[in-house]
């Protein structure tokens, strides 16, 4: 190959042009802001006021950061705040909301990935009414349910125990969980399930081996689903766990409107940021995965 003439340009040099501000990005930008700003501000409240005395406190000025930091309201929030008539804090509601957590969410997401891949893959009579069934129980108003759910509770002998917590949260997770992994399914190349039964895999063979390396994000969106709504409620546990199996949100209210004694804001501010520590974290550590999931699941109807 000859070589270019003196002068011929291989490609564009110099500085790269800078953008400039538009009136579209400077309102996108401010929209931006301004709703980070509405959600940050009361975060930022709460931590400032966590790390403060009460003599600080009570001067008024809830913006101003901490003159001198001190974290014996986060101590006492976890271990001797009073909830009722004990001083334990939040570390027995914390424990109670674990035991509660864990089986709610393996037990739900395991029945409603294997409906979703049944629904999605392999077809049976009346399975479209199944389907159906379960669209209707995602949007029953829970409320309706509360008191059905205490009879039957009661005649299983399940009331006011962790076990008929764990039974309530998994039951009303499964029909969106199910409508979920069912899209999901259905948004996968059906050659793969196809060439899977010519190979001579069976229902658990191709759902083992093929539908569940490749469902990473939808298990992520189900994972954070559950574990949002289940350690976020209030109502099941305050109705259904009795008083010796509280969760961790139960407790933070009886802590925050308890009427004895003197109004600790810090204490108040530290229980509440201890009670949503839990999801944040699920969240943060797997938030691009929620989102691929979310769009990922919502496909096909």
């Amino acid at each position: 190959m000859g070589e270019l003439a003196p002068g011929t340009m291989t490609g564009p040099r110099g500085p790269k042009p800078r953008k400039r501000l538009s009136a579209r990005n400077i309102m996108l930008y401010g929209t931006l802001i301004v709703a980070a700003l509405y959600y940050l501000l009361p975060l930022y409240v709460m931590v400032v006021t966590s790390l403060k005395g009460m003599p600080e406190i009570r001067l008024g000025n809830v913006f101003a950061p901490p003159l001198e930091i001190t974290f014996e309201p986060w101590v006492k929030a976890w271990s001797s705040a009073c909830t009722g008539l004990t001083c334990e804090g939040l570390s027995s509601g914390f424990w109670n909301s674990v035991q509660i957590l864990i089986p709610s969410v393996v037990v739900s997401i395991a029945i409603a990935s294997v409906n979703g891949y049944a629904l999605a893959n392999w077809k049976f009579r009346g399975s479209e009414m199944f389907f159906t069934i379960l669209l209707f129980g995602a949007f029953i108003p829970y409320q309706v349910m509360i008191y059905p759910i205490v009879i039957i509770l009661r005649e299983l002998g399940l009331f006011s125990s962790l076990g008929g917590l764990v039974l309530v949260h998994t039951i009303f997770g499964m029909p969106i969980l199910t409508l979920l992994f069912r899209n999901y399914f259905a948004s996968l190349p059906e050659e793969l399930f196809k060439a899977a039964r010519v190979d001579g895999a069976g229902f658990w063979g191709i759902f083992f081996k093929v539908m569940m390396p490749m469902s990473l994000p939808i298990f992520v969106v189900a994972i954070i689903l559950q574990v949002t709504g289940i350690w976020n409620d209030f109502l099941f546990g305050v109705i259904y766990a009795g008083t010796q199996n509280y969760p961790m949100t139960v407790q933070l209210n009886n802590i925050v409107n308890s009427v004895q004694g003197v109004k600790e804001y810090n204490v108040n501010m530290a229980a509440t940021i201890l009670t949503g520590l839990v999801p944040l974290v699920v969240y943060f550590v797997s938030g691009k995965l929620f989102v691929r999931g979310i769009a990922a699941g919502a496909v096909k109807g």
